[in-house]
């Protein structure tokens, strides 16, 4: 007899769990069998237990098996898709997507919202009035055949357990616990019916890891599973202690990635591109998916490949046929209505960033959600005038803040004051890409 108590003393006090106790407690929570308040109580379990490799997969496994798993019996060429643990400012997906998906490489990718300090990939997306990211699983596996991408947000028929315990791990406090994160993310990619996966494995301040250490450790399990599943997996490990690019907020970053689609730069005054941090981790990221999918021959090759799908416009034409196919109106992408500068109040350099601060006065400004319920702004957002290492005078700017609502800003700027910090003395640039594990 199954008895979910009896799993719970078990991983309680530190045992390892079987397969089977592990596929039948997540398939008797799913139907219902099991309350939310035993599950409760077998996350917090795991949480202080955690679970070792073997487990960590059988997890995987169940939740995956918890619903269907695309397979596009139309689309035999390998498929791959990019994962972000997220930070302030990333939107790599929208370039990335759109660069590989114009070599003729299919790129399915269900895509999640924001939440807490870090940015959605479809809040950023539904932006653009019109576009739908609820297409049923016919219309997505008929966009990868005809288009070769196409986002769409996690349906009920993919990984429903995934969709009952993440809400359960978001109000029991065990969101943190890098097995469960592990299941969650590669469960969903696992869905996706992709072949390969590249991850951006985010370190920092605006990240979920603020450790190297932990962000490397997260990458190998990851990693890890995607091996034990038969899948091809590259990881890199990126700086998240400041925000990425020149823009955070939903219609801003829609906007600052059809520039760099467009090969627009945006140089300041001291000749420095906003944009190319952007830029270069996109085409990095592409150029693993590149060579996952067998297109080229070495990294090197690969880059040069993606990038020339920038140059000649390849990228953009793709990304605009996919917003045209999936309802959207990129020609009436919203602008704020109010915006203000804030200015340095002393000289020097810029010499850090709270990055998780930042992302906090997006929520403050609507940019954001806290909760899932909460209602985004789409036009609000920050741009940010300055990079950790760049010389700033007295009176420069440093953001500006975006909104339709300007009785928000006094909030949001007083925490964006608190997140930069300016020193005399000229601190090293930051390592946008740390490692690479292949």
């Amino acid at each position: 007899m199954f008895l979910p108590a009896e799993i719970i003393k078990k991983k309680r006090n530190g045992f390892v769990l079987t397969s089977e106790e592990i596929q039948q407690l997540i398939k008797k929570y799913t139907v219902g069998e099991i309350p939310d308040y035993q599950m409760s109580a077998w996350l917090m379990a795991v949480y202080f237990k955690g679970l070792n490799k073997e487990e960590t997969h059988a997890l995987t496994q169940a939740m995956l098996h918890s619903g269907r798993i695309m397979q596009f019996p139309k689309t035999p060429e390998f498929k791959v898709d990019k994962h972000s643990t997220g930070g302030i400012g990333d939107k790599t997906s929208l370039i990335l997507g759109p660069v590989v998906a114009s070599l003729g490489i299919p790129v399915p990718m269900i895509s999640g919202r924001g939440l807490g300090h870090t940015g959605g990939t479809l809040d950023k997306l539904e932006s653009i009035p019109g576009f739908n990211t609820q297409l049923d699983l016919i219309e997505f596996e008929k966009m990868i055949f005809e288009n070769r991408i196409s986002f769409i947000g996690q349906t009920l028929d993919i990984c429903p357990a995934d969709k009952k315990i993440y809400a359960l791990r978001d109000v029991t406090a065990t969101v943190e616990s890098r097995p469960l994160i592990c299941a969650s993310i590669m469960s969903k990619k696992l869905a996706e019916g992709a072949d390969g996966l590249v991850l951006d494995v985010k370190w920092g301040s605006g990240a979920f890891m603020k450790s190297l250490a932990d962000a490397e450790a997260l990458a190998f399990d990851l990693q890890a599973i995607a091996k034990m599943a038969g899948k091809k997996c590259t990881a890199l490990i990126t700086d998240m202690n400041q925000p990425l690019g020149r823009f955070a907020g939903n219609s801003l970053e829609i906007f600052e990635c059809v520039e760099i689609m467009k090969g627009k730069k945006y140089l300041t005054p001291d000749g420095i591109d906003l944009y190319h941090d952007t830029r270069h981790l996109s085409l990095a990221l592409s150029a693993h998916m590149v060579l996952l999918a067998g297109a080229a021959s070495d990294y090197q090759t690969a880059y040069q490949i993606c990038e020339k799908q920038i140059h000649n416009g390849g990228a953009l034409k793709k990304f605009e046929e996919m917003v045209l196919r999936q309802g959207g109106r990129l020609s009436e992408l919203p602008k704020a209505k109010n915006s203000i500068v804030i200015r340095a109040e002393n000289s020097g350099y810029v010499s850090d960033y709270n990055a998780e601060l930042i992302g906090l006065a997006g929520i403050q400004l609507r940019a954001g959600r806290m909760k899932k319920e909460d209602l985004i702004e789409p036009t609000a957002g920050f741009e940010f005038h300055k990079k950790i290492a760049d010389p700033i005078q007295t009176g420069d700017a440093l953001f500006t803040i975006y909104g339709d609502n300007s009785s928000l800003f006094a909030a949001a700027e007083k925490m964006l004051r608190s997140s930069v910090q300016i020193s005399l003395q000229k601190p090293k640039p930051l390592d946008l890409i740390v490692k690479t594990i292949e």
